[in-house]
């Protein structure tokens, strides 16, 4: 990608800060008796931005302000969506709830304990502040339930990591910084990272990162996995593979069509076209094979070198795969399939 282009990106907020702006714009109403028609919150990092008000409720004893998420310029699939802070009374200290659309906690491994609101941890923390800030600027005590919806959120997550993760019923307020980064790979990295946390929590042996849905399913069929064992590796091959390092499972499958795994057993970790390319005469030299030296594309050169080719693709990307985990306790194997899912070869154990 041109190193220019991300410049030119707009920024946008994550979930979890919108959330904060909304539950500081139902206390203003719950204490002070008036909604705001827009908000202002700290970021961790120091950054103050305004939220506009798109919706304002009250009842007895609650109020409640709804936030459309502006993601910028990033893909995310909560961009636009509302989400929406209710705020009434509490026991004592800061309760937090689920409404519609956010989901709950149900396996171990996560940040956040099971039985839990899927509410992050900093997202917690800065709603927590928020809370303390307008009691002591109103004379209160900070003694608040905090219930976070999102309307339509299941069917959002359901674009999601989250049912495979445990995360049931709806989306996740996330978002450590507050700021949402265009393109950024960070949020899928920290996804890889989540569920290999949650397979180390329930005990799995074995793993798979696939670069796509047609091997993820082949994968996922031979060797007769559980979802919360699939890790969507997509592109990030190097971003599973150095958190499996600090994090080992006794066994790893790394799966995917020919021309990924062709970049990947060329040496690179990220795998997306735009950031890696396919050295077809390297291609060729593995093989000894010629005529494929000068071809546009994998698929053209495999349908002229045939299987050997995908079978020298799979042990050159099983030694990256090794060479990457260096010696920590992780066996490790490679499958390739065809754009149908059908397996064309594996190395590996």
């Amino acid at each position: 990608m041109d190193d220019a282009v991300p410049k030119t990106l707009r920024r946008g907020w994550t979930t979890g800060a919108c959330a904060t702006a909304a539950v500081k714009a139902a206390l203003l109403h719950l204490w002070g008796g008036s909604f705001p028609e827009q908000v202002q919150i700290r970021l961790p990092k120091g950054e103050e931005p305004v939220f506009a008000v798109a919706h304002s409720a009250s009842g007895d004893g609650w109020s409640e302000v709804g936030i459309v998420k502006d993601a910028g310029d990033d893909p995310d699939v909560t961009h636009q969506a509302m989400i929406v802070a209710r705020v009434a009374p509490s026991d004592g200290g800061v309760q937090f709830r689920a409404g519609e659309g956010v989901g709950t906690v149900t396996k171990p491994g996560l940040p956040i304990p099971v039985g839990e609101p899927a509410i992050n941890p900093v997202p917690r923390a800065m709603m927590d502040e928020v809370v303390a800030e307008i009691a002591a600027e109103m004379a209160r005590a900070p003694d608040v339930q905090i219930t976070i919806s999102v309307p339509g959120g299941a069917e959002i997550a359901r674009k999601t990591w989250n049912p495979r993760l445990g995360i049931l019923g709806g989306l996740s307020i996330l978002g450590t910084t507050g700021i949402v980064r265009p393109f950024s790979c960070a949020a899928w990295i920290a996804s890889i990272h989540r569920g290999i946390d949650v397979a180390h929590a329930g005990g799995l042996d074995h793993v798979a990162g696939c670069t796509g849905n047609a091997s993820e399913a082949a994968v996922q069929a031979l060797y007769g996995l559980p979802d919360h064992a699939m890790l969507d590796m997509g592109d990030f091959a190097g971003g599973l593979i150095k958190y499996l390092r600090r994090h080992p499972v006794p066994r790893l499958t790394i799966g995917g069509g020919i021309a990924k795994l062709t970049k990947l057993g060329q040496g690179a970790v990220d795998l997306h076209s735009g950031r890696s390319q396919v050295d077809f005469a390297a291609l060729a030299a593995l093989i000894g094979e010629d005529r494929i030296a000068d071809v546009n594309t994998v698929l053209e050169a495999y349908q002229i070198a045939g299987p050997p080719l995908a079978e020298a693709v799979a042990e050159a990307a099983l030694i990256q795969v090794r060479k990457m985990l260096g010696d920590v306790p992780v066996s490790a194997d490679v499958v390739i399939t065809d754009r149908a899912g059908q397996v064309i070869a594996r190395a590996g154990p």
